[in-house]
């Protein structure tokens, strides 16, 4: 088969910030791949939790392809009814009053930060301005995230970096008792840390986090870009947690594989963002949020949220089925249809060699960090595919244990 263009091709003009698989991928449909050399792929990988409902869903195609008729761009100097829907459908389905969207994560924590400080600011004055946030965090890649972001590694060689941010340790209230001061101005969680090796907090840690804010003048920010939009079972985490959040930040699986991303919060809060404090060219696009409304209308269903349970049940049962026969994982870890695999000493620190054995069967798997693999399907991956993207992952950990 002739390609325009190769692999190889990568390392010729891209920037060498990424190190992608062996193969391209040139057409998805459902939780299945096609690489340029026509082979076929289970995706358990979900584009990292983006792709929600799949490759291609058609009544994603639909919208999108519905609305490029229509509108593509206007910049916020005008609204447009896409974003306005989606707005309305996010404060209908969670606590949030006022939305704020942009392109990514990333895009969302950062405003995230911004308006926590500002917020501080106008209320209780400039020494108001610590944010904390968890070891081993991580929020995104601009510079005031990823300083926000508990891995030294993420900003090594990118000083100076921004000041006033200090860590304590996940799961831990009296490290955060011990951080938190009248100086704070808010508090970052993943209600399910995601890329340090899917750790889901526990209840009783959010709720001291919420009662420790309060008792600050803090705000409460949760980071739910990976856990929210249906992952964990629940339109967004914190509602299974029962505990609600200042500020919320999505993307990810908000888009469906189209980039969006967005902030959610309250009137009281929102108010220090007036006109001209914050923006993003691209934020609110018609086709971006005319995609994300039909993505959160289909997730937001009973139906929908009720299958990622089942679904998680059939990936653990299969998970131990493997583990079983190889002992390969110290335990299976998560909630919903994040799922992270702890590795056994014996194969710590080679979770990579996991992926590279999942690419030879033809299986898109993920890591989160060098020794959890993770796995992170669509949420409507049918049974079919589930099992056979087991069968191939047993397939890829036999061959590796043989070659140990």
């Amino acid at each position: 088969m002739s390609n325009t263009v190769s692999r190889a091709d990568f390392d010729q003009v891209m920037v060498p910030n990424y190190g992608p698989a062996g193969f391209i991928p040139v057409k998805g449909l459902g939780s299945r791949v096609w690489d340029q050399d026509g082979r076929e792929f289970v995706d358990l990988a979900g584009g990292i939790a983006v792709n929600s409902l799949g490759h291609c869903h058609p009544e994603l195609v639909a919208a999108l392809t519905e609305q490029a008729g229509k509108l593509w761009h206007v910049s916020n100097v005008f609204t447009n009814e896409p974003a306005l829907k989606l707005a309305n459908l996010l404060v209908e389905k969670t606590f949030a009053e006022r939305v704020f969207f942009c392109n990514s994560g990333g895009e969302a924590n950062e405003a995230a930060f911004k308006l926590a400080r500002k917020y501080a600011h106008d209320n209780f004055g400039a020494d108001k301005n610590q944010i904390l946030s968890c070891v081993n965090s991580f929020h995104g890649r601009t510079l005031f995230t990823v300083s926000v972001g508990g891995q030294p590694k993420y900003t090594e060689g990118f000083g100076p970096v921004p000041g006033g941010i200090s860590h304590f340790e996940f799961n831990n209230i009296e490290s955060l008792k011990a951080a938190i001061s009248d100086k704070t101005c808010a508090v970052v969680i993943e209600p399910v840390q995601g890329e340090s090796g899917v750790l889901p907090a526990d209840p009783a840690f959010l709720k001291a986090a919420r009662e420790l804010c309060d008792a600050h003048n803090a705000l409460l920010i949760f980071d739910e870009v990976q856990s929210g939009m249906g992952r964990t079972g629940a339109l967004y985490a914190y509602q299974q947690y029962g505990v609600v959040p200042d500020i919320l930040s999505s993307a990810k699986g908000i888009g469906g594989g189209f980039p969006i991303g967005a902030m959610l919060t309250t009137e009281k809060v929102a108010k220090s963002f007036g006109i001209g404090s914050h923006g993003s060219t691209y934020g609110g696009n018609p086709l971006a949020c005319a995609v994300a409304h039909k993505v959160v209308s289909i997730i937001s269903s009973p139906e929908v949220l009720a299958g990622v349970e089942a679904r998680h049940q059939r990936l653990v049962t299969g998970l131990s089925a493997i583990n079983a026969k190889y002992n390969v994982f110290q335990t299976v870890r998560g909630k919903g249809l994040l799922i992270g695999c702890v590795l056994t000493d014996a194969y710590q620190g080679r979770a990579r060699e996991f992926l590279k054995a999942a690419e030879k069967q033809q299986l898109m798997i993920l890591v989160a960090g060098l020794s959890v693999l993770r796995l992170a399907p669509s949420l409507v991956i049918s049974d079919a595919d589930i099992d056979e993207g087991l069968k191939r992952l047993d397939a890829a950990v036999a061959e590796l244990v043989s070659a140990k």
